[in-house]
């Protein structure tokens, strides 16, 4: 069948082993110094290894792999203790996985394994799914406000934009993640003004190793100013401001690099120069 399923880039692997702790359903281990999907069984397609890669070279694929099957998986988190069973079913929950983690509580009693419900629900394991509503902590002033749009080209999503476009040249470039313009409310004055925008999404954009090629395209070949990315505070979307390291250094250019990093409240968290 065909479905969701990490795969990892050998090439870009260097073997540190930071993925495997990250994936609770313990389908990640280093083989001959290289990150190994040990079995289709065990990879739920969800990506919570993606963001612990230093090197980007975890994604999301479709192919065909056998189907994910939580009993085979639970008795495989079983062996490796509570900690890591409380991770999965977090894991689970987060996701909105109701079926699985109805399926992996009945194996549990089955087995005689307690496992407090409190600790589910104190969930910490994917940030990028955790459920936030904070109209209630917002002020209900309604002020109106016409914000002009900072945009001045098109297209400006990655895997379309010319790599020759004339707006380009000798650019301010801002790579945002997708999210973030939704997160932080004045992003065009503070983020797009004057720069050219190019948006990504590392976790869910399919196909992204030509990311670096055309990043180092773009570079090499306009004479850009400087660079700015804007990403989420969670942990993949990280993957952005390595595939954005990576397209730098592959273009033999040094030019500045800002990282900006906001919250899943929209405040800025960090903002500096690398």
């Amino acid at each position: 069948m065909k479905r969701k399923i990490i795969e990892i880039d050998e090439a870009k692997c260097t073997g540190c082993g930071e993925c495997v702790p990250a994936c609770p359903e313990g389908a990640l281990q280093v083989i001959d110094r290289k990150a190994r999907l040990i079995s289709d069984l065990f990879c739920d397609g969800l990506g919570a290894c993606i963001g612990s890669c230093p090197v980007d070279a975890i994604k999301i694929i479709e192919r065909d792999a056998e189907p994910y099957d939580e009993r085979k998986t639970m008795q495989n988190i079983i062996k490796s203790g509570k900690n890591t069973v409380i991770a999965h079913l977090k894991h689970l929950k987060e996701h909105g996985e109701t079926q699985y983690l109805k399926q992996a509580l009945e194996i549990l009693k089955e087995k005689h394994i307690e496992i407090d419900p409190s600790e589910i629900l104190a969930s910490t394991c994917c940030p990028g799914m955790k459920i936030i509503d904070a109209k209630e902590e917002k002020e209900q002033v309604e002020i109106d406000v016409k914000i002009k749009s900072q945009l001045k080209q098109w297209p400006i999503q990655l895997r379309l934009v010319n790599t020759m476009a004339p707006y380009f040249e000798k650019a301010d470039l801002l790579f945002a993640a997708d999210c973030t313009s939704y997160a932080y409310g004045n992003f065009h004055n503070d983020f797009m003004k004057g720069k050219t925008i190019v948006i990504a999404c590392p976790k869910l954009d399919s196909e992204t190793d030509g990311y670096v090629e055309k990043i180092s395209q773009i570079i090499a070949n306009n004479g850009i100013n400087t660079a700015t990315v804007v990403i989420m505070e969670v942990p993949c979307c990280s993957g952005l401001l390595r595939i954005v390291e990576e397209g730098i250094r592959k273009a033999g250019k040094k030019i500045p690099l800002k990282k900006v990093v906001i919250s899943l409240k929209g405040k800025i968290l960090t903002e500096e120069w690398l």
